[in-house]
């Protein structure tokens, strides 16, 4: 199959992202790959309106990686924004603003699709493609849990916390205090507790009893459905994607450049996710621009980002994180051309 040069444009709540990539069925070769960050969401919880410098900045970030693209002479660019576009009661004005600037159309996509082209993109990787998963996508104002294997997804959840979000939720001093950390790991564990764990055992337990209604061509396969209480012993491999998890990769492996084979053979203990967690809050803001992996614009979010991925390995019991440097912009440049908007 002859590759298809594609890019795609994520405008996410803390960032705009670039993905050029040359595209054959399920084969993606990056080309290039850029982030800006335009902080969307700041000051959006109390209003939800999309503040005008913060969507200024955010359709100028799009005009110049558009032009990017362009340069690249991709055969078609599409712009797809989450959780701060859906939920904005001006949500006219961003993309009005993206299309004087870019060029282009803006497609909001809801929780559920951004969680399965989080999902789709992560498989297009040989190596996951049919391993038992808890994909978590952490953002800026949403964070997806997808449970799955290969095609076959038994839950997939789109919930209102991310690292914008909570930030603006739970302020923070400046070096944050112990308190305050505490106040983030309880609000953390009460949410997971009310809001993720319920919904997640019921999709795991329902798979169960797919299963063995099924019979022995997914019995083989028990790793996918054992319950999220027991994933101590378990099959299934908690994946994280986005930001704060690449972040969380680069600074246990100290990589000062994106490297995406080493980040993606990088894994960190329940102890070592603890270990970041406690040396981030411990520090203030000018000594954590410091840290080697840690890029100095997301020296504050990264608190709630490595915060939520504490809290999600405690309460599902995992042992262990692993990173995928693929997403939802896999997943976008995948779908055919004539599902694209052109450039």
């Amino acid at each position: 199959m002859e590759p298809i040069r594609r890019a795609v444009i994520d405008i996410g709540t803390n960032s705009v992202k670039l993905l050029v990539a040359d595209v054959a069925g399920h084969d993606i070769r990056p080309i290039r790959e850029e982030s800006k960050q335009t902080r969307l969401g700041h000051g959006f919880y109390e209003t939800r309106r999309l503040r005008p410098e913060a969507i200024a900045a955010t359709a100028t970030a799009a005009a110049g990686f558009a032009a990017t693209a362009r340069q690249c002479q991709t055969s078609s660019i599409r712009v797809i924004a989450t959780s701060a576009a859906r939920e904005a009661t001006n949500v006219k004005e961003l993309t009005a603003a993206i299309k004087l600037a870019a060029g282009l159309d803006v497609e909001v996509i809801s929780g559920d699709q951004e969680a399965d082209w989080g999902f789709k993109g992560v498989t297009s990787d040989p190596k996951l493609a049919q391993t038992p998963l808890l994909l978590l996508d952490v953002g800026g104002g949403s964070t997806e849990f997808v449970l799955g294997q290969g095609e076959d997804k038994s839950f997939r959840h789109s919930f209102p916390v991310g690292t914008v979000r909570l930030m603006e939720t739970i302020p923070c001093s400046d070096p944050p205090t112990l308190e305050e950390l505490h106040t983030c790991q309880q609000w953390l564990r009460e949410f997971l507790r009310k809001e993720v764990r319920p919904k997640l055992s019921q999709a795991a337990a329902e798979a169960k009893q797919r299963v063995e209604r099924e019979g022995e061509r997914f019995a083989r396969e028990p790793g996918l459905f054992t319950p999220v209480s027991e994933t101590r012993t378990g099959g299934v491999q908690l994946v994280g994607i986005g930001g704060t998890a690449s972040i969380l990769g680069c600074m246990e492996a100290k990589l000062e450049t994106f490297d995406r084979e080493r980040l993606e053979a990088t894994r960190l203990s329940a102890a070592r996710v603890s270990w970041h967690l406690e040396r981030l809050w411990s520090l203030a803001l000018e000594e954590r621009k410091k840290i080697i992996g840690l890029p100095s614009s997301r020296a504050d979010v990264i608190l709630m980002g490595v915060a939520i991925y504490e809290a999600v390995i405690e309460q599902l019991g995992f042992l262990e994180l692993r990173i995928s440097t693929r997403g939802l912009r896999f997943a976008a440049v995948m779908d055919s051309a004539e599902d694209c908007p052109t450039t």
